[in-house]
């Protein structure tokens, strides 16, 4: 099968960061769906892992991509929740290899029923930014489905693949106020057309910027980027006994400054469940489920930026080029694997 891969780390601009590879077809385990690759998305995971992780031992080379849409080929022998033919996305797990390959093995627990009313590529945008923002917003922030009357949510990184989502999700399925940040006119008025309540921009004292639209404090904040950069001015809007939840991996975080508030601070790992194989695994299974529910009943978006065109390395290397430019709105995404 035709896959994109790489055998060491190297800078994006080197020919050999990403490259087309012939590999074996994975052999599906007994709770695996082999799946046809339709189309991928990429995130700033697959830049972070490329730059950084050598492929593992035994590996002649590392495959990437964790946003897949497709349909189930085979299935292995305990396979219950999909048969041959279904289409379907889903994330994946960072311990396994990624999607972008032909063809794609992964356990049925997390993935979804692909929305009827989205073509691949539409769809490819949304599975790993959409467990990331739901788990992010329901399990670590504890929102209640049609709760936070009174109550603000700031997003800081809105325009992104993970903010493009989870601005809908707030504003569809909570009564929070939803505050986003962006910081160029192009992003701001995404964000706004998300369905953000306000837009403030993070190149200013968050606080200031805050106090601009009348907002003293906020009690929850999701903090999807540059969180070091902005930590000061994190600690700065929160409420007292309110919430703090990241994503991303600052260097250094020092949590003390928390402690006059009373506040928490939540990390979000949407690999988690996958990785340690957690009791409660098969909810990304069921909350892929409602988001194409949400899609197909026009609630939500997709939050397709980009396309890039087919599957290939030099895309790829294209693709993950604008994601380290910091540049990206939406999600880019390819199709296809040519001829």
């Amino acid at each position: 099968m035709k896959a994109i891969g790489y055998r060491q780390p190297l800078p994006i601009d080197h020919a050999d960061a990403l490259i087309d590879l012939e590999l074996p077809a994975p052999e599906p385990g007994a709770r695996d769906l082999l799946v046809e690759v339709h189309a991928v998305s990429v995130n700033p995971v697959d830049v972070k892992v490329r730059a950084k992780s050598a492929p593992g031992e035994g590996q002649d080379a590392r495959v990437l991509g964790w946003d897949v849409a497709g349909v189930v080929r085979e299935t292995g022998s305990d396979v219950s929740l999909f048969k041959p033919g279904d289409k379907v996305w889903y994330a994946g797990s960072i311990a396994r290899p990624g999607g972008n390959s032909e063809l794609h093995a992964v356990d049925e627990r997390i993935v979804g029923r692909m929305p009827k009313t989205l073509g691949f590529a539409e769809a490819a945008a949304l599975p790993l930014t959409a467990i990331t923002a739901w788990e992010l917003l329901f399990d670590r922030l504890g929102v209640a489905r049609d709760g936070g009357e009174g109550q603000s949510l700031l997003i800081v990184g809105a325009a992104g693949g993970v903010g493009s989502i989870l601005v809908q999700l707030a504003r569809t399925l909570t009564r929070l106020r939803v505050i986003g940040t962006a910081s160029r006119a192009q992003t701001r008025q995404w964000v706004a057309e998300l369905g953000a309540h306000d837009v403030i921009d993070h190149g200013r004292p968050l606080s200031e910027e805050l106090a601009r639209i009348g907002v003293a404090s906020v009690g929850r904040i999701a903090s999807l980027t540059h969180t070091d950069a902005h930590y000061p001015e994190l600690v700065k809007a929160l409420a007292a006994q309110g919430q703090l939840a990241l994503i991303d991996d600052p260097e250094h975080l020092d949590a003390m400054p928390l402690k006059t508030k009373s506040a928490s601070l939540h990390w979000e790992m949407m690999f988690a469940r996958s990785l340690f194989e957690t009791p409660d695994m098969i909810e990304q299974h069921h909350l892929l489920n409602a988001v194409s529910e949400l899609i197909e009943s026009g609630q939500l978006r997709t939050t397709l930026g980009e396309h890039f065109g087919e599957i290939n390395a030099r895309n790829l290397r294209r693709a993950h080029a604008l994601i380290e430019s910091g540049r990206a709105m939406g999600k880019i995404v390819l199709e296809g694997f040519g001829g």
